[in-house]
């Protein structure tokens, strides 16, 4: 029998985590890709995007109360967050401080562009053992060509300059880049660049993005460019940096095939467990969804708990797992794909179906690549193998598949192609 929810402690309540938008969709940048901005519309024009601090108060205290875990983790996102203020963080610590009971915890995780991140805000950051995740596209031409400030200028430069402030002050940041029509084509540099900053996590976000005809916009990458440079960037990891560097997708692969189960939504059975509070206290289904149809309430009428295990709540987190056409139940790599993100199911089956993920045909060829090593790395971990030699003998193997090749012989991947146009980039 399901435990009964405690309603002062959260106890019983199943897992969630609120993504909250403190500057609402305010940014101070104007990239190309961005869904968010359009978000504005649903609010007053004369309406100021700052979450007041009646607001803030009541969000912190119910979401301490309604969360079943011992650490509430705080997520703050936007737009762009530090919109909101130093002193706007000051407060939201100040706040959590006071609501938080003896025995439990909180922690804070803050998504950035980095623009904004001077000293000062990066010693309040490292003093309140924030959590950040920066948002910068591999090399500067891409990212530059879409992140621009409202002025039009690249903000390459500003972003890189915010990593390194970071890690001056001993914060690792996870990196967060895009994945484009442009930047699936030179994986190699992209991930590369990112390996760079020496900061030990990536996340690859693809773009899709629909136009008002049902297409895509320029700036998607196409599921197939989408497959092959994620089959490119886990062969660059795989024989060069397993257990040095962590790369979102691959790990939660690996959690799911090594017998766990999946921490991010899009990978996972259902979703609807990462609402949203906009910065007047409206409640969303999620972030991908800020519109009126998803508008689950607000805060100062209604509280948190009953916002985020509303029936209407609920069944959206269900429909991500009801709404899959039959394909997608007879598929091998089920288990670490579950659909992907509900936004993306716009195509229809081989039989007709609707509810297929945009990018499913160049996931499958990937998980296709990636299976075999994978699960090999975590038969080799169970039988207690190091990760170093693990991957002294990955890359053992490389060197000995190029082994004599030269530009114009076949590629040792077994593309048929020739090795100056595949993967002689990658060779060790």
């Amino acid at each position: 029998m399901k435990e009964p929810i405690n309603e002062a402690t959260g106890a019983g309540r199943e897992s969630f985590i609120i993504m909250a938008k403190p500057a609402g969709p305010a940014c101070n940048m104007n990239c190309r890709y961005c869904y968010y901005l359009e978000v504005s519309d649903l609010f007053a024009d004369s309406e100021k995007f700052r979450m007041p601090d009646d607001v803030l108060e009541a969000y912190i205290a119910q979401y301490i109360t309604a969360s079943p875990a011992t650490e509430v983790l705080f997520v703050w996102h936007g737009g762009e967050p530090t919109l909101a203020g130093l002193d706007f963080f000051h407060r939201v610590i100040e706040l959590q401080q006071k609501y938080t009971p003896e025995g439990r915890l909180f922690r804070n995780n803050l998504q950035t562009n980095g623009t904004l991140l001077d000293d000062e805000w990066c010693t309040f950051l490292a003093e309140n053992h924030f959590d950040v995740g920066l948002s910068i596209d591999g090399t500067e031409w891409i990212h530059d060509r879409y992140r621009t400030d409202r002025l039009g200028k690249g903000t390459y430069t500003r972003c890189s300059e915010a990593v390194c402030r970071l890690r001056d002050h001993d914060i690792l940041p996870d990196l967060l880049c895009t994945v484009t029509s442009d930047s699936a084509k030179e994986p190699v540099s992209v991930y590369r660049s990112l390996r760079e900053f020496d900061t030990g996590w990536i996340q690859f976000i693809p773009i899709v993005n629909r136009t008002p005809d049902g297409g895509v916009t320029p700036e998607s990458v196409t599921a197939e460019a989408y497959g092959q440079f994620l089959c490119k960037v886990f062969d660059q990891w795989l024989y060069n940096d397993y257990d040095r560097l962590n790369v979102q997708l691959f790990a939660e692969m690996f959690l799911v095939w090594a017998g766990g189960t999946s921490t991010v939504c899009w990978m996972a059975p259902t979703c609807g467990r990462v609402p949203v509070i906009e910065h007047n206290g409206n409640i969303y289904s999620c972030d991908h969804f800020v519109n009126r149809e998803h508008c689950l309430g607000n805060i100062s009428t209604t509280k948190l708990a009953d916002l985020t295990d509303s029936p209407e709540q609920l069944r959206f987190g269900e429909n991500k797992r009801t709404l899959l056409p039959r394909q997608c139940f007879d598929c091998r790599w089920l288990d670490v794909c579950n659909g992907l993100c509900p936004k993306d199911r716009f195509l229809k089956s081989e039989d007709g179906e609707p509810g297929l993920n945009y990018l499913c045909r160049g996931v499958q060829e990937f998980y296709k690549h990636a299976e075999q090593p994978l699960k090999r790395v975590i038969s080799l971990r169970k039988r207690g193998v190091s990760p170093q030699s693990i991957r002294a003998e990955f890359h053992a193997e490389l060197v000995e598949k190029w082994k004599g090749k030269g530009r114009n012989d076949l590629c040792p991947c077994g593309s048929g192609k020739k090795a100056k146009h595949c993967c002689w980039e990658l060779r060790p």
